[in-house]
């Protein structure tokens, strides 16, 4: 779960990272930026209080000084692929940060790193908002689509890792929500029976608007005690089934 200021750092100091990095500060979290250009961090308005680390953000060290033991995200929004995408391996795989996304020009590149576990956002459907809504709980069931009397919305769910693996049944029940649609390798599919979770997965959901804080909290942490046994209880009836 999101702590009320929790620490993010962003690789890449251009129109997109300077957008975030304003905006988390904005929601009372504290920033650090990367860029190998320090001319770079002129273009940060002036009161931006923000650690401005000069190197380059695929370096152990340069992640280190910018804070990543600490970072509840890692953003790689550089203008170059490779970079973008070793630096979001390092800060997964080296520093165990858990949510990470990469900008990632090449949709057919996109695919595979989404396959490896890494979320990314192709250029074709890029944005700050994107971006924020995979690295912070509070803007990702913002809503993509409100219907007519303002009472049901649509949105991404903010699913924490470790609910990888149950049938979306399970999330649905636990969350109070109904899910519409998932996108899965950037293609969107229409949920089955049997559709489970998987890890890198987006999946929008439709909830009441007073629900919106409620799903966040629910499933931006780990599924609970009683969601975990409900599910081997049903996994052992399966079993007994089949015999």
């Amino acid at each position: 779960m999101l702590c009320p200021m929790a620490h993010f750092v962003i690789m890449g100091v251009g129109r997109v990272g300077i957008t975030l990095a304003h905006a988390l500060e904005d929601s009372g979290h504290t920033v650090a930026v990367i860029d190998q250009d320090d001319r770079a961090f002129r273009k940060l308005r002036p009161s931006f209080s923000g650690k401005k680390i000069t190197g380059h953000g695929f370096d152990r060290d340069v992640l280190r000084r910018a804070g990543i033991t600490d970072a509840y995200a890692f953003a790689a929004v550089s203008s170059g692929d490779n970079s973008n995408i070793i630096a979001a391996r390092v800060a997964r795989e080296t520093f165990k940060v858990k949510h990470v996304v990469a900008r990632i020009y090449d949709p057919t590149r996109a695919e595979f790193y989404q396959r490896m576990g890494i979320p990314t956002v192709a250029s074709v459907r890029w944005s700050a908002d994107q971006v924020l809504r995979r690295i912070l709980p509070e803007h990702a069931i913002t809503g993509d689509f409100r219907e007519a009397s303002g009472r049901l919305q649509l949105g991404e769910l903010p699913l924490d890792d470790s609910w990888s693996g149950l049938h979306l049944d399970r999330i649905e029940e636990a969350a109070g929500v109904r899910i519409a649609f998932v996108t899965r390798f950037g293609e969107g599919i229409l949920p089955a029976s049997d559709t489970s979770y998987q890890q890198g997965d987006i999946v929008h959901a439709m909830m009441r608007v007073e629900d919106v804080e409620q799903v966040a909290r629910v499933l931006s942490r780990p599924p609970s005690d009683e969601v975990t046994e409900a599910v081997a209880l049903a996994a052992t009836e399966q079993s007994r089934g089949r015999r």
